[in-house]
Formats: C-alpha cells, structure tokens, sequence
C-alpha cells in the first residue's frame, strides 16, 4: 500500500465528519493516520449523537486529566470517585482541537464524576474556564439547559467574538442573552427552540446586533396556549432588519386559536433574498398581503414550504422566483380545504404545473394538487418530460365532480402508472400518493416489470389493500430482485406529506 502523506489524509477525514464510525476506526490504523484524525475529531467531539455519553467514562477521564491538578481538594473533599487513569497526561491537548460547547452533552460526560448537583454544577464551571482558555476560536454554541453565565469568564470575550453557530432555547433568562449580545456579533446561524410562550427580549437584542445573519430557525414546542403578549412580533421585525443577509428562514408556530400572525405575513415580502423558505404555521394572508407577496421576486429562492394556503398562492411565488427551485412542497389536503370552488379548481392546478415546469427546470422534489382531468394528466406528463432532475413526486387528485368511487380510484391509478412508465425522469426514486390512487394487482405487476432497469423505487401510498397476501407476495418479488426499494401503506393521508428533515439544503 502506497503511503498517503498528511495533508491528503486530513482532507480525506474533513469528509468523514458526519461518519463517526468510520472516523472512530481510522484512529486504530497506525499513528500518522491518528494523530490527523484527532484534530478532526475534537473539532466538535459533542456531536456525534450516537455515542451514548453517560456510559463512555473514558470522556470523562479526559476531561477530568485537564481538570486535575484545579479540582484535586475539590474532589478529595467532595469524596467524588475518580479512575487512578487521571493523574496521567493525555496523550495529545485535546481541548486546543476544539471548536464547539454543548452544554447538554458536556455535563452528561461531567455527571459521571458525580451523582451530587452541587459537585456537577462546579465541576462544569470549572470546565468551562478551562474550555474557554484552551479553545483558541470558539465557533458553535449549543447553550440549551445552560446555568453558567460564562460570557463574564476572562477568556469568554475573545472567544465569543468567532461564535458562528448559535442553539438555545427560550427558558434561558433574557439577562444571558443580553451578555452575549455584547461579544457575539458574527453569528451566521441562530437555531432557537421557544419552550416558553412570553417574549424574551434577551434573544430579540442578540438578533438585532448580528452583522451578517444568514440561518434562522424558531420552532414552537410548549403546552400553554394562552399567549399573554405576542411572543413573536419583536423577533420577526428583528429578522425583517436582516433582509440584506437572511438566507434561510425556518418557522414553526404552534397554532393558538384566534392568534393570527400578522406580523409574520408583513415581514415576508421584504425578506428578499431568500434562499429557503419553511413556513409551518396556520396563518392567513389578507387580499393586501397576498398582493404584496406575489408581487414579490425570489430570485435566489430554493427551497418553498408554505403550510395551508390557495394553489395559486404557490403558482404566484413560483412565477417570480428566479429560476432556482428545487423543492416545491406543502400538504396537498391541507390546500384542498383552500380549493372549495371546483369551477375553478381544475384551472388553478393547470396553472400550478405550467408554471412548474415552465420556471423550474432543477425541481427535484414536488407537490402537486391535480384534478382528475384528461388535460391534468396531460400537463403533468408535459412535466415529467421537462424536469429531468425531479427526484421525488408527491400527487395528490381532486375529482371535480367529488365522485369518489373505487373505479374512479383505479382509472386514477391506472393512467399515473402508464405516463411514469413512458415519461418518468431516470432520477425519480420516491412517488406518494393519495387515497385517489388505486393500483389493480395486474396494473401494479405490469408498471413493475416495466420500471425493471431503471433506479430502485420507493412508494409512499395511502391504502391498506397492498397489505393484502397477493399484493405482499408482489411487493416482496420486486424488491428482492432490486424494482422496489421500500413500499410503505399508510392509513393516515396526512402522513405522506414530507418532514422538515427533506426541506433541508444538501
């Protein structure tokens, strides 16, 4: 085996950082191969979440050969059990590798030093001077469950200053915010998870001295729906002072009946560089804000997930984006509710799939809302052609005339199976289905041996009849010889809708 210099194997584990495995085993290869990987590996050695850190003491024998000589009265007086490992030096300074502070993960490995809150609490403390002394740029902070106010440590100005990437949640006094806000100024990406319904004007002030935020993400999770203040108008009009850098924009509001997002709806037009849009909340747009919407141009826009809204709402972004589109998806049920007037349905789903694949020839993943016409079926067939990247088709039909019948259902299903077989696109890897499309045993067999050659195809359809013993016998044929990748019966129709983690930029 030729032998592979430094610089080429450092590159080769910069790659490998979301496989932990892989990175794990090439320490055991010889100690060029180790001594690369270490640095690589401690750059944020918090991050690897199937490592169960409760167990690997050896993490905490590490930690605590850095914290020996601070902690020894500390720990003899304290009665605290500690491996006799510890009094040795460690064999590389793995802290001065360091980049990253997770506060939950941290003080799990520190907990096994001791059972006792008190012995935790300074321990951690401790750790995190230590940590901060060491690190010589600090660029990711996950401070959810933090009680240490570690921003008035001597070294934390200095070290805050590099901060990158930000996660906290809303149970943190506004006070910690407002400290950091006086160092870390560069943040890029702000992950934020609102576990309290009260505003924190702490969170509102960091938002605002951010020069060149580029990432936000808020996402409700709390069991009060009683709102005594708008917990959110402060922090969109925050964002709204972002719009030269905001690039990704991720929101989850948790409904609370009678609350309506006005300012949410205001801000979203000016927020013109865009290049991810997600949306998941129940808002209503009025006649002057859906005019001021559709007016507007995303001309880097990407990713579009808008939830609950008219169809041509989604025409009409899609029109005046720039071209760039590569995922156009929200829950075809849900819109159905906004499409009452069939008159005009069958219109509106034309128009969204013209303009499809009129402005988006890089779509890769798509929802699509359909009547159940000749001429629906036409144009969507006119897509497939057109959009030689789409990789993932999740359809939806409406019948125009609300005939719902399970030989409406098969005609459905039959004609879907006959345009993939002659126009799917040789990228397309994942259909879902609605409840409107049914597969006969002799269609679905026949459609199977004609995808034979082409990529391994994964089916999301609402319908428990492919459980049946003939159509498990089928199923179970074509995946074995490679057809089928995975064939998933869901009983719920809400259940094909993508999840958060397909919205994700690559």
């Amino acid at each position: 085996m030729s032998i592979i210099n430094k610089d080429t194997l450092f590159l080769i584990f910069e790659k490998l950082q979301e496989d932990p495995k892989s990175l794990f085993s090439c320490l055991m290869v010889n100690r060029l191969w180790c001594e690369t990987m270490v640095p690589v590996l401690w750059r944020n050695p918090w991050s690897y979440n199937d490592i169960k850190y409760k167990t690997k003491s050896y993490l905490f024998i590490i930690l605590a050969r850095y914290l020996f000589d601070d902690i020894k009265k500390f720990i003899t007086d304290q009665r605290i059990h500690l491996n006799t490992d510890i009094v040795k030096s460690p064999l590389f300074d793995y802290l001065s590798f360091c980049r990253s502070i997770n506060v939950n993960t941290i003080n799990s490995i520190i907990s096994i030093g001791s059972p006792l809150p008190y012995n935790q609490f300074s321990m951690q403390q401790k750790f995190y001077s230590l940590l901060l002394r060491k690190c010589p740029e600090l660029k990711y902070f996950d401070m959810r469950s933090l009680k240490h106010q570690i921003f008035y440590f001597p070294e934390a100005k200095v070290r805050l200053e590099t901060l990158c990437e930000l996660k906290c949640d809303t149970l943190i006094d506004s006070s910690y915010f407002y400290g950091l806000s006086r160092s870390c100024q560069l943040i890029q990406k702000l992950i934020i998870f609102n576990m309290d319904p009260r505003p924190n004007n702490g969170i509102v002030k960091l938002i605002e001295v951010q020069k060149n935020l580029n990432h936000f993400e808020w996402s409700d999770s709390f069991d009060d729906e009683y709102f005594m203040n708008d917990p959110y108008k402060e922090i969109l009009l925050a964002l709204e002072k972002k719009a030269e850098s905001l690039k990704y924009l991720s929101i989850v509001f948790q409904y609370v009946e009678g609350y309506e997002h006005t300012t949410l709806q205001e801000i979203l037009p000016k927020l013109y560089k865009l290049k991810v849009l997600f949306i998941n909340a129940s808002i209503c747009f009025t006649e002057h804000q859906l005019k001021q919407l559709k007016l507007q141009t995303y001309n880097e826009l990407e990713i579009l997930y808008m939830d609950e809204n008219e169809l041509n709402f989604y025409s009409n972004i899609v029109e005046n984006s720039g071209g760039h589109l590569k995922k156009i998806l929200f829950k075809p049920y849900d819109v159905i509710d906004f499409e009452l007037d069939h008159d005009y349905f069958n219109e509106n789903s034309l128009n969204f799939i013209r303009k499809v694949y009129k402005t988006c020839p890089l779509i890769e993943y798509l929802s699509i809302l359909i009547s159940s016409t000749k001429e629906n079926f036409s144009e969507l067939e006119k897509l497939l052609k057109i959009c030689q990247n789409l990789k993932s088709l999740l359809i939806v039909a409406l019948d125009d005339d609300d005939n719902y019948t399970n030989e409406g259902f098969s005609e459905y299903g039959k004609e879907l199976l006959k345009i993939l077989i002659r126009s799917a696109p040789t990228n397309l890897k994942e259909i879902r289905l609605g409840r409107e499309f049914k597969f006969s045993l002799e269609d679905l067999e026949e459609f199977l041996e004609e995808w034979k050659g082409r990529r391994a195809l994964s089916i999301f359809i609402v319908a428990t009849i492919y459980m049946e013993d003939d159509y498990t016998e089928l199923i179970n044929k074509y995946k074995s010889n490679g057809v089928i990748k995975d064939f998933v019966c869901l009983s719920n129709a809400h259940r094909i809708n993508y999840c958060i983690d397909d919205l994700k930029l690559s």
